[in-house]
């Protein structure tokens, strides 16, 4: 007959043999068990330390090609520009390099005529009526309204009205009606007109280099993109030179637009990676083809380049 005394007898047995099992197996595991585990962390360990240098190399190296870029850019680019006036429009988000691009163009002797930075407000399809009237209103007599493309794109008549204040045209846009006409889109913030080595901005531009970033991916994004294309095209006119400078060419962002383009790509160069010291100096190389030589090009990383750099500077 099973009573108390046989349960309490059970559950100590079971207990003991737990206890037995407990000790059996921590002997075991401080064994050969145990010691495969702590090669496998030390294995682990160093792999990770090996790692962590690779990665550190790495770096150093990237840091070193761009200390090689920069380095080299004199004995590429100096004196190709010389006499040279360009212009530089700087998109959205692009402030972190717009000025080493620039740096890049100054070292070819080119003259930075204005670096002009447009505000994301300016590619808001909200703003498009506004922009409409702000070209009728911002219009100088040497920098006529007449003959824009008056239709219901106010961001492609407003960057005609531009177009035509910041680059060479038959009679000379003067000083103070090129004021007038950036001021006028300035103090809505549609656009900020920097200094250049301490230098007002000035007309006359013979070629201008968009830096562009990173595509919208707001509602808007689709857009925005357009509205990016639509002014660029203002610029590049039917012949003038344009390098669009960008970060990437992945879907959406100026330079796959351009590329993806059949009429564009034909007629505007672009450089993928400007956000790094090689593809600024690419961008520079890129505007002496564009300009000096007349010729159209893709270069960088990502598809539809065709090299890192124009093949003449290569």
């Amino acid at each position: 007959m099973i009573n108390f005394r046989y349960h309490v007898v059970s559950l100590t047995a079971v207990f003991l043999a737990l206890a037995i099992g407990l000790v059996l197996g921590t002997t075991a595991l401080n064994g050969p068990v145990a010691d495969s585990l702590k090669e496998q962390v030390q294995s682990v360990s160093k792999d990770n330390s090996n790692l962590r240098d690779q990665q550190n190399q790495f770096r150093e190296e990237l840091n070193r090609a761009q200390d090689f870029a920069t380095e080299v850019s004199p004995a590429l680019l100096n004196g190709k520009l010389t006499g040279r006036k360009i212009l530089v429009l700087a998109l959205p988000n692009t402030q972190k390099y717009a000025d080493q691009v620039i740096a890049m163009l100054t070292v070819s002797g080119a003259t930075i005529t204005a670096k002009v930075s447009v505000q994301e407000k300016f590619f808001e399809p909200v703003n498009d009526v506004e922009l409409l009237d702000l070209a009728e209103q911002a219009s100088q007599p040497t920098v006529p309204a007449a003959g824009l493309p008056m239709n219901s794109n106010g961001v492609e008549t407003s960057s005609a009205l531009l177009a035509r204040a910041l680059q060479q045209q038959p009679a000379p846009v003067s000083a103070t009606d090129l004021t007038a006409v950036l001021a006028a889109y300035a103090e809505p913030g549609y656009l900020t007109a920097d200094e250049v080595d301490g230098k007002a901005p000035v007309g006359g531009a013979e070629a201008t280099v968009v830096i562009s970033a990173l595509p919208p991916t707001d509602t808007n994004a689709g857009k925005k993109n357009q509205a990016a294309v639509t002014m660029t095209t203002q610029f590049a006119g039917t012949d003038r030179p344009l390098v669009v400078a960008g970060d990437g060419a992945v879907d959406g962002n100026l330079v796959a637009e351009v590329r993806a383009d059949p009429t564009l790509v034909k007629t505007i160069s672009t450089v993928d990676n400007a956000s790094s010291t090689q593809g600024q100096l690419a961008t520079a190389l890129c505007v002496v083809e564009r300009v000096v030589q007349g010729k159209v090009g893709q270069y960088g990383l990502a598809a539809g380049a065709t090299s890192l750099v124009p093949k003449a500077a290569a």
